[in-house]
């Protein structure tokens, strides 16, 4: 039975990719047999990096060992590791490491050369403190490919022959295509239509038949009402399963339209990482990103999508993971200027909008190939400032503020969640007052939309303001896993935050939907006693807290007045002192709403 591909289900949060790359560090060199295959996997659990917050992976454990798992004060030692490992008797112990190395090998991070582990060249790139996430999962999906020698998953013979990546560039072109020369609006293709299509598309040679489909299957779909177009929608996804599989077991296909959800959701979160692909459409669609258009049509005219023929698994390897392989095509100094020149008038255009002083060009034309790619990406980075103050700009009206609103009250109704309060926090924080600046940590698209949360090792998001600083850190998280995850790296990234930042008072704002007891109980010792000796300002909020922080300035604003940044510090020390008249983090916690609500009717102007 044919099978659709999917980038990994066993690391749906890219980010854990770096996680077990680090993890996979100690192993370097050495010989990749049955028994470090098993020491990988205990290594693993030893960090916490496998298996922390799975009720699935707590069967089978004793009480003791579980607590010590979740007591993340305690370091778990290299032997009670290997005992949690073994309390799981796994029927094949070693295959638990060649799983978790499967998604780093994918990627071209991991190679196993002469029987010894080796972390590539690629891999290197993402154990830099400033990895770049989208270069690095471009370059990987540039070769991604199936079939491939490292796999046996998918075979030529059985009509596998496809780079996804590529082949999903050339799906969306080919079906934009159609749609521009039917007089219809170009807008990549739906989700609904990616976890469908994409998935399912093995074989370069029918990238013109699939766009075919999706065509005339919103042909059929125009002009219905919504539920008659999701019943013809569900109708068609299961006669193309059956097709695809060649069954008509319902059980089979009911199967595989859910595996196939979650591979498009995953390879649609992959994917935008790479800066090639563009949400649209209210998050509806995906298309390719109009900002890139050079380097799209260049990569499109030069790689068809076919997979490409290897003498062996051992020259696959080699070439995933050299990142100087394949030489694109838009190297040249030809190419560049191009971007350059297009770069150049999209700025012209955003300075001319906010009415703001064109910037200096540079003479690219004398420059070396080096010189233009460094230049286009000085060129991105001003347009992403640029995009920042719209953005600030346009959190100012109350209008948008409101819609800010809405979408935290709502948050549960999108995907992406995480990102998505990472972003509206940032706006709100926009909205407050006369910050200083701004800083969002989270990595972005040509467009400024965020592809990721931020990374693991930075705050969320950082404030500069005349008078004190502040990050703000957010989470989707409500369990005890908010404590695991938040509880002594929001303490650390404040503390590195101060030490970086010496000269002003320095908070951090901590936002999630309900705040743990075992978060606020860690939170309170930093705040009433001390963090590594000194006592730290963190501010807990939940969601409706800070909706309720945004509420006040609509008012505010509706009356004309201004919130300013010292009024938000005072706000701050409020809900910090209150503390003082508490025994105990969960009375305090109760009370903020009320210090919010005396602080409105504090404020005077």
């Amino acid at each position: 039975m044919r099978k659709a591909w999917s980038i990994t289900t066993t690391l749906r949060n890219p980010e854990r990719l770096r996680s077990f790359l680090v993890v996979l560090q100690q192993l370097e060199n050495l010989e990749w047999n049955l028994e470090s295959q098993k020491k990988y996997q205990i290594l693993l659990i030893q960090s916490r990096t496998y298996g922390y917050g799975s009720n699935q992976f707590y069967d089978g454990l004793s009480q003791n060992q579980i607590n010590l798992i979740d007591d993340t004060s305690k370091e778990i030692s290299l032997k009670e590791a290997e005992r949690i490992f073994n309390a799981k008797n796994y029927e094949d112990p070693a295959m638990r490491g060649r799983q978790s190395l499967n998604p780093l090998k994918k990627m071209g991070l991991v190679s196993v050369k002469d029987g010894k582990v080796v972390i590539t060249a690629l891999g290197k790139l993402l154990l830099k403190d400033d990895f770049d996430f989208g270069e690095i999962f471009f370059r990987s999906f540039l070769k991604w490919q199936i079939p491939n020698p490292d796999s046996s998953d998918y075979k030529l013979e059985d009509g596998y022959n496809i780079k996804p990546f590529i082949g999903v560039l050339h799906l969306i072109d080919e079906v934009n295509k159609k749609s521009l020369g039917l007089g219809e609006k170009v807008k990549g293709i739906s989700k609904q239509e990616f976890s469908l299509f994409c998935p399912t598309l093995i074989n370069f040679k029918d990238i013109e038949l699939y766009a075919e489909k999706i065509v005339n299957l919103r042909k059929k779909i125009k002009g219905e009402r919504k539920q008659e177009q999701k019943i013809i929608f569900d109708n068609y996804k299961k006669d193309f399963v059956q097709e695809f599989l060649g069954t008509s077991n319902r059980e089979e296909i009911n199967g595989f339209l859910q595996n196939l959800k979650d591979y498009g959701d995953n390879a649609i979160r992959y994917f935008r990482l790479t800066r090639y692909i563009h949400i649209r459409g209210g998050g509806f669609y995906i298309d390719l990103e109009p900002r890139r258009s050079v380097e799209i049509e260049s990569l499109l005219g030069f790689d068809n999508a076919q997979s490409r023929s290897f003498e062996s698994k051992e020259e696959y390897l080699n070439y995933i993971s050299d990142i100087s392989k394949p030489q694109l095509p838009w190297e040249t100094k030809e190419k560049y200027i191009e971007i350059i020149e297009k770069l150049i008038n999209e700025i012209r255009a955003d300075e001319t909008a906010s009415e703001k002083e064109s910037t200096e060009i540079e003479d690219y034309q004398e420059m070396q190939n080096n010189e233009l790619k460094n230049y286009i990406a000085k060129l991105r980075a001003y347009r992403r400032s640029l995009q920042d103050e719209e953005n600030h700009k346009k959190s100012q009206n109350t209008a948008q503020i409101k819609s800010y609103i809405k979408d935290l009250e709502n948050i549960f109704d999108f995907d992406d969640r995480p990102i998505l309060l990472e972003k509206l926090s940032t706006f709100g924080l926009h909205a407050l007052n006369d910050a200083l600046k701004i800083q969002p940590n989270y990595p972005v698209g040509d467009d400024n939309e965020p592809t990721f949360t931020a990374p693991a090792n930075t705050p969320d998001i950082e404030c500069f303001y005349e008078n004190f600083n502040a990050i703000c850190e957010v989470t989707m998280l409500k369990g005890r896993d908010q404590w695991y995850n938040e509880g002594q790296p929001v303490m650390r990234h404040l503390r590195d935050f101060e030490d970086k930042h010496p000269d002003k008072t320095s908070y951090c704002l901590f936002i999630a939907p309900t705040l743990h007891r075992d978060t606020i109980n860690t939170f309170w010792a930093a705040i009433k006693y001390e963090y590594e000796g000194k006592p730290q300002k963190i501010v807990p909020l939940s969601i409706k807290h800070f909706v309720s922080i945004l509420k006040i300035l609509v008012q505010i604003k509706t009356e004309n007045k201004f919130l300013k940044h010292s009024e938000i510090s005072r706000l701050y020390d409020e809900i910090l002192n209150s503390s003082n008249s508490f025994d105990d983090s969960s009375g305090w916690l109760q009370n903020i709403p009320g210090v919010i609500s005396s602080w409105q009717e504090s404020l005077s102007f």
